[in-house]
């Protein structure tokens, strides 16, 4: 198996001739998810655990199955651990409110990463003013990873919760979450990791690690848009309150009091993205059908070539870790004396796809002395003729930009 041949499933990349390095902010979709989402509504499509009728009911067992599904994938210990939100972001928001809100008081710590996405920040920032409790972070070293010292020095026993991204979505950083939850649980704290940015590229496994909750948006790993997962311990998220009201989250209505869904529909208020639900169950056949093994060794040829190559380009700064075992998937990068926009815009000429921005991290790129940097993000169709188009892209912008400087001076 290689990249060209997994590239001929994804048909926006067969009929558009671009390199597309934007896997970070959404994955290009393979015909077999496409096909999956067709078929649902062509055959299948009604509404969950509304109906007695047959397609309800053939709704309704297609939407549990890949609950299911996902269940086993992250290897959580049941089904009901399995929560559907419609990205990462609400999942993070419901941890926060159902989970931060009733547990955090005065006195009490949240500890956040400088690296997180804004979605695993801002409402920290919120429920930390409402219980009066504090928000601190770890910072990185030099090598855009964070110290086991800033772990053990950020982390003490007035921590309750911390909140950790697998995977920097600026950096490309791979964190030890695994070491950060054990040295939280030594604490009494509970974990928050968003996986976002880590399972397209590896296998998780949620008892292996012992989160307490982890997040992830299925958009990332070539699923549709809007759907994304939220698990939590089962003891947990049974102790928590809905964070959403209405059908299919309700056990009893009266005119002044309502009882619950046990779990998972209390936290799955209205109706779900059904179809959206059915297409990342066919992102995970994709998936399992390649195996992590190969998307592994695909992804570092692929980025062990665009760090060399990136690194030849004397104009560039990168930011990334020197580590190569400790980076995934994404290369953030400047054209020195250019401004990112710039820089993005001039490069989608040569059909090269890349973000530019702050990338919902704005915290972290202060932290590194920047506003914002083009990002390169990998994923299991790129190629290294990918990586050859940005580089020539990235030499002849670096080109132009020099001789209008050199005719402005």
């Amino acid at each position: 198996m290689n990249s060209y041949d997994v590239k001929k499933d994804f048909p926006i990349l067969e009929k558009n001739k671009i390199s597309y390095l934007d896997s970070g902010a959404t994955s290009q979709k393979p015909i077999q998810v496409i096909e999956s989402v067709k078929n649902f509504y062509e055959n299948y499509n009604a509404n969950p655990h509304r109906g007695a009728y047959s397609l309800s009911m053939e709704a309704t067992s297609i939407y549990e199955e890949t609950r299911g599904k996902i269940a086993k994938f992250i290897n959580a210990k049941n089904s009901e651990e399995i929560i559907f939100s419609k990205n990462a972001t609400e999942s993070m928001n419901l941890v926060a409110y159902s989970y931060g809100l009733d547990n955090l008081k005065s006195g009490d710590e949240v500890v956040l990463s400088i690296m997180e996405h804004h979605s695993n920040l801002v409402p920290w920032q919120t429920i930390t003013k409402k219980t009066g409790s504090t928000l601190s972070y770890m910072y990185m070293n030099d090598a855009y990873e964070i110290p086991d010292e800033e772990i053990e020095k950020k982390i003490t026993p007035h921590t309750k919760i911390v909140g950790i991204t697998h995977v920097s979505n600026v950096l490309g950083t791979i964190n030890n979450v695994k070491k950060i939850i054990k040295y939280a649980h030594k604490n009494g704290a509970v974990v928050l990791v968003d996986a976002s940015q880590s399972i397209p590229h590896m296998r998780i496994d949620v008892q292996d690690l012992d989160a307490d909750f982890l997040v992830f948006s299925g958009h990332k790993m070539m699923a549709p848009l809007g759907i994304g997962v939220l698990y939590g311990k089962k003891e947990i998220l049974n102790k928590m309150s809905p964070f959403l009201m209405g059908g299919d989250m309700i056990e009893y209505v009266y005119e002044q009091n309502t009882t619950f869904a046990p779990l998972p529909n209390k936290f799955e208020a209205g109706t779900q993205d059904v179809e959206a639900v059915v297409g990342l169950g066919a992102a995970i056949d994709y998936i399992e059908n390649l195996g992590y093994e190969n998307i592994n060794k695909l992804e570092e040829e692929l980025l062990d070539y665009a760090r060399e190559e990136l690194s030849k380009l004397d104009f560039l700064t990168l930011y990334m870790t020197p580590n190569r075992e400790n980076h995934s998937g994404v290369i953030s990068f400047n054209i020195k004396g250019i401004h990112p926009h710039d820089v993005a815009s001039i490069l989608d000429n040569y059909g090269v796809c890349v973000r530019s921005g702050n990338h919902c991290a704005q915290p972290l790129l202060r932290s590194i002395g920047v506003d914002s940097t083009c990002r390169a993000s990998f994923y299991i169709y790129n190629t290294k003729e990918d990586i050859d188009n940005l580089v020539d892209a990235l030499k002849k912008t670096y080109e132009m930009f020099r001789k209008y400087m050199k005719s402005e001076n």
